[in-house]
């Protein structure tokens, strides 16, 4: 089935949408406002990699998700 998909992408002849080939990114969860502050959630999983990883550079792009949020959320600028 996965192949008949993929091969159904490059042919241009299956009515599939072409993300099924190549899943989308995840949305971050639906979850109510946090108690702690619209980026709790980024800061949580930033966190959880720079305990867990010795090399912080492996955390990067939990990093750049919380700019981001706090961006957003008009905390700071980038």
């Amino acid at each position: 089935v996965v192949g008949s998909a993929i091969t159904g992408v490059f042919s241009g002849g299956s009515s599939e949408p072409a993300k099924a080939a190549a899943p989308a990114q995840e949305p971050r969860p639906v979850m109510q406002q946090s108690p702690y502050g619209p980026c709790h959630y980024e800061m949580k999983q930033f966190l959880e990699c720079a305990t867990n990883q010795r090399d912080l550079t492996l955390c990067e792009g939990f990093n750049e998700a919380l700019k981001q949020c706090k961006y957003s959320n008009g905390e700071c600028a980038l």
